[in-house]
């Protein structure tokens, strides 16, 4: 019992819902992991920030004191002057640990864009007070598009002015931005370096966004608008007369196209189908073209306006993008591809060798002891069938989008349907196997399958032909065939040969032995029949009125048979005739009433008469 409980644990431990518990919680303990040391770096650098600051005005207390010294206190003064250059030391030690820390800070801090006129200027990772980093540069964004509007901004109007613990950037009375210690930190310079850069950035771009949004630039650029649209008008005009013209030159020579396309006996495309064909494939072109000059003008145009410009790039990327995703895709996809080739070599030849060794077989160069000739292709088909089944298998991982879920979803769904929807073919497919190898018969043999009788024409993996004495086709599934009884007339045809009988019934006033000699003289003569082997009869039965003679004789051609029994009957009635034995039911002739015999005239003596009833008188005594 303890061992039942044990393995259902061991079930519980491993199962997938475990599995993922598990990854989950590992994944969440890293989170946390991430989150503890981004906040214990965060601690860190406010700790040496609040260091600094306090080393900073204990700095400027000692600076104070020391300018009030006068020049007989010596000795106070150098022991402040050293405790300065120790807090100068300390200060540079924390400026560098710092930096330290907020470079490992990088890869999970995300900075936030100070956006102007659809271009990015900075970021901004801190915050300011009761402001985060994000409201700090939807401010900072906002003021500089409010400045932009005016016409006379110039970069010297910004004013760069240090304040106690930041630098500001102003212009007239509007505060632009505060940068801290922080901010130089991320942005690895110093307060004053990063105002400056950050001034000539905001001048920078201002002065272009007024020169672009100016009218005179405005009145060019709607004029080079109304060119570029011009010039694309005028390539389209050209294009259609251009194809017209192709057009009517070649319908004008349609003497050309007189003959049609054929391959062998068969006509592809005659002449009128021809020029309709050329006609598509040149609108298609046509079309093609022009598509193509208006989808290149688009981004000139979006181009040419600078609140447009990115309209023009993502027009392109719209068509680069795939353009180089297929080409990368294509390039990443070339060992795989490379792989599939040689794979498919390596399977070719196998084939190749299997169909060698079954060629031979058929032939008769190679024999294997218990394997027929007439199995070396059906046998052949199902190891060609495996082989490529099992190259299919080996190539699949190697075919592009394999691992997707979607493709695998198609797969099994595509699998589903071709195993519910080829049940029946595939009961035939295994009964046609079956019926190969059982050997029960071979194309040309003459056979009877349930109520059908004639020649086998074609066995295939799905169905089996026959061609009736009426020259009618008959298709049976080859589960059919299983299921019901087959008689082969032409398995012992060229041994023994096939024994041909028929039946007929003769009265008990005939001697059997006249009976017999008449019935073999009949079937010796017979077209078809062997002469090698002695046709012989049997009596069957012992009637009310007759005795049941079945003749039976041999014969080399099963195929046929409707002509052997059509000639041995009439030999028969031949015999018969000239011997004068009626081939009739006694009974009926035991009550005749004078009427003739059933014998042919020709067959009867000159001198013949009708029997007549016989009748006797008795005398009275």
């Amino acid at each position: 019992m303890k061992k039942i409980y044990f393995f259902i644990f061991s079930l519980l431990l491993y199962h997938p819902a475990s599995v993922h518990a598990q990854k989950d919680s590992i994944a969440k303990k890293n989170d946390s992991a991430q989150t503890v040391l981004f906040n214990n770096g965060l601690n860190r650098v406010n700790q040496l920030s609040a260091e600094r600051l306090s080393d900073s005005l204990k700095r400027g207390d000692l600076q104070r004191q020391v300018s009030l010294l006068k020049d007989n206190d010596k000795l106070k003064k150098n022991e402040l002057v050293t405790e300065l250059s120790i807090l100068k030391e300390r200060d540079s030690i924390h400026l560098i640990r710092q930096q330290h820390q907020v470079d490992s800070l990088r890869k999970f801090v995300k900075g936030f864009p100070v956006v102007f006129a659809q271009d990015t200027l900075f970021y901004i990772y801190t915050k300011q007070g009761s402001f985060t980093a994000a409201e700090r540069a939807e401010a900072v964004s906002n003021r500089i598009s409010k400045i932009s509007q005016d016409l006379s901004f110039k970069t010297d109007s910004l004013k760069q002015l240090a304040a106690e613990q930041t630098t500001d950037l102003y212009f007239k009375n509007i505060l632009l931005i505060s940068l801290s210690e922080q901010d130089a930190l991320w942005a690895s310079t110093d307060k004053e370096k990063l105002a400056a850069n950050i001034k000539q950035l905001i001048g920078k771009h201002i002065i272009k966004h007024q020169q672009e949004t100016s009218w005179e630039v405005l009145l060019k650029e709607v004029l080079l608008t109304m060119l570029v649209i011009g010039i694309v008008i005028s390539m389209i005009i050209f294009i259609n007369k251009l194809f017209k013209w192709f057009s009517t030159k070649i319908h004008s020579n349609d003497s050309a196209f007189k003959q049609g396309i054929q391959i062998k006996n068969y006509e592809l495309l005659n002449a009128e189908s021809q020029l309709r064909l050329i006609g598509i494939i040149i609108n298609f072109f046509r079309w093609a073209i022009i598509i193509l000059i208006v989808y290149l003008a688009l981004p000139v145009l979006f181009g040419i306006f600078p609140f447009t410009k990115d309209l023009s790039v993502s027009l392109l990327n719209y068509t680069l993008s795939p353009v180089k995703k297929i080409g990368l895709a294509i390039w990443n996809y070339v060992p795989n591809m490379i792989t599939i080739l040689v794979l498919v070599i390596v399977f070719r030849y196998v084939l190749r060798f299997f169909r060698f060794v079954k060629i031979e077989i058929e032939k008769g160069k190679l024999t294997v002891p218990g394997f027929y000739k007439d199995w070396a292709n059906p046998t052949y088909q199902i190891i060609r069938v495996l082989v490529m089944a099992f190259m299919l298998i080996v190539i699949f991982p190697y075919l592009p989008g394999s691992d997707s879920g979607v493709f695998k979803g198609v797969s099994v769904f595509m699998g589903v349907l071709f195993t519910f929807g080829s049940a029946g073919a595939l009961g035939n497919i295994v009964a046609g196997l079956v019926l190969t190898y059982m050997r029960a018969f071979t194309i040309g043999d003459r056979v009877k399958i349930g109520e059908v009788t004639g020649d086998i024409i074609e066995k295939t993996l799905l169905v089996t032909r026959i061609r009736t004495i009426q020259n009618e086709v008959v298709s049976i599934p080859n589960s059919t065939v299983m299921g019901n009884h087959t008689i082969n007339y032409s398995v012992e045809a060229n041994g023994q040969g096939l024994i041909v009988h028929t039946t007929v019934t003769i009265g008990y006033d005939v001697p059997w032995r006249q009976v017999h000699q008449l019935l073999i003289a009949a079937a010796s003569e017979t077209e078809m029949i062997d002469q090698k082997s002695t046709p012989y009869v049997l009596q069957t039965s012992l009637d009310d009125y007759y005795v049941s003679y079945r003749i039976n004789a041999f014969t080399k051609m099963p195929n046929k048979q409707a002509l052997i029994y059509s000639s041995l009957h009439a030999k028969i009635q031949d015999h018969f005739n000239e011997a004068g034995v009626e081939i009739m039911s006694p009974h009926y002739k035991a009550i005749r009433d004078g009427n003739a015999t059933t014998v042919p005239p020709s067959y009867l003596p000159d001198n013949y008469s009708p029997p007549v009833f016989r009748t006797q008188q008795k005398k009275a005594e």
